[in-house]
């Protein structure tokens, strides 16, 4: 795997979890050096999606995550109206700058790169996967075709057909 490829270690919001388990594909995140999940992160899953949890073939280090109280953050979260779970991923990022945050929301993802931090979400889990050779596009593009059936994962159509489209045009390695 190419050095440019590899995530060492990622902070998860409850989405990714919940969308790769509804496609099947949680074992795409096995090859992070660690997926570090809050406390918050995993009841609202549990809420949402208790077999994403279950199913995981990859090691989860689930954490309690104290909720930073400073005043620039907590404006921030303020500004974002972001949930429990997008909050505590922020302050645990702030323990692990170097990680990389995996969000489906949109508020998160402008929230964290404010606060300097790199962010993907699902989508870019599955291009990563073809990308260090862990699926094929054909099976990447299965997943985008069936995607508004099969997750709760809500993208633009105009968005998700773009997305096909270009991973139509890679040429398979």
């Amino acid at each position: 795997m190419a050095e440019t490829d590899s995530w060492p270690l990622v902070v998860c919001d409850a989405g990714p979890l919940i969308h790769l388990d509804e496609v099947g594909c949680l074992e795409l995140l096995t090859d992070f050096r660690g997926i570090l999940v809050p406390e918050q992160v995993k009841r609202e899953v549990l809420r949402h999606r208790p077999t994403a949890l279950q199913t995981a073939k990859a090691t989860l280090r689930i954490l309690p995550v104290p909720i930073s109280a400073e005043l620039q953050f907590r404006a921030l979260v303020k500004a974002f109206s972001l949930d429990a779970g997008e909050e505590a991923a922020l302050s645990l990022l702030r323990l692990y700058p170097e990680a990389v945050l995996l969000t489906d929301d949109a508020a998160a993802r402008l929230a964290a790169k404010a606060l300097g931090y790199r962010t993907h979400g699902t989508l870019g889990v599955l291009l990563r996967a073809i990308r260090v050779g862990r699926t094929t596009r054909a099976a990447v593009l299965t997943i985008l075709r069936e995607l508004p059936l099969r997750s709760t994962l809500h993208v633009k159509a105009s968005l998700l057909q773009e997305i096909i489209q270009k991973v139509e045009s890679l040429s398979q390695i």
